[in-house]
């Protein structure tokens, strides 16, 4: 599956390159700028493209079998720079993989955002920003994932991971561990049409996988 990454140059982004390029799949890293594309190309990446999530992706998404977005301003960035990658730049992306023909999208949005009121007061327009996201790909027709980390850290991935619809509960994952997961969703249909969460946790991330409850995807 040749599979286009959004937020490519990100920490999460990185991580899921380097995974891809040991996997069956291949990648396309999308890039702010060419002069980002030796360390991709380093990285693994098997194809590198110039894009904007504020314009148009059409060149990126030629011949795309999955785009997997995983840019996010942060939460402590402005809310004007959130609104410009985690809300606009997302929905712009789902509708324009829908005109190019692209039929598996996966989301990183946050645990919190279903109920962005109840989040820190500093992090509220960054989770809603990631719901209007999350709502917008859910009803796109796509055959979607979203999938929410909790609290994400640099420490190194255990392979390990609690991942289900809903946890219950707040804490932290790894961002080796999200890509890891991130990957392993690609063509797991179990996870079509989903919104999972996840944090760290005790269960093998192939196991993990397996132990979600079937969905088909759109015919």
């Amino acid at each position: 599956m040749k599979i286009l990454v959004a937020g490519s140059h990100g920490q999460i982004g990185q991580r899921l390159i380097k995974a891809i390029a040991e996997s069956d799949h291949s990648s396309v890293a999308m890039i702010r700028s060419a002069g980002q594309a030796p360390e991709m190309t380093g990285l693994g990446a098997h194809e590198t493209v110039v894009a904007d999530l504020e314009g148009d992706c059409g060149d990126a998404l030629k011949g795309v079998d999955c785009v997997i977005f995983t840019a996010g301003s942060g939460g402590h960035t402005s809310s004007e720079k959130t609104d410009t990658v985690d809300r606009e730049g997302a929905i712009s992306l789902i509708d324009q993989a829908v005109r190019h023909g692209v039929r598996r999208f996966l989301l990183v949005s946050s645990i919190n955002a279903d109920t962005p009121e109840n989040g820190p007061e500093s992090m509220q327009h960054y989770f809603a920003a990631k719901k209007a996201a999350d709502d917008r790909l859910k009803a796109s027709g796509l055959d979607y994932t979203v999938l929410r980390p909790g609290k994400l850290t640099d420490d190194a991935g255990t392979g390990q991971v609690a991942l289900e619809e809903s946890l219950g509960r707040q804490g932290e994952v790894t961002r080796d561990d999200v890509a890891a997961v991130l990957l392993a969703l690609v063509d797991a249909h179990e996870s079509f049409n989903r919104q999972l969460e996840i944090l760290a946790g005790d269960t093998p991330i192939a196991d993990a996988v397996a132990a979600l409850q079937g969905y088909e995807p759109h015919s």
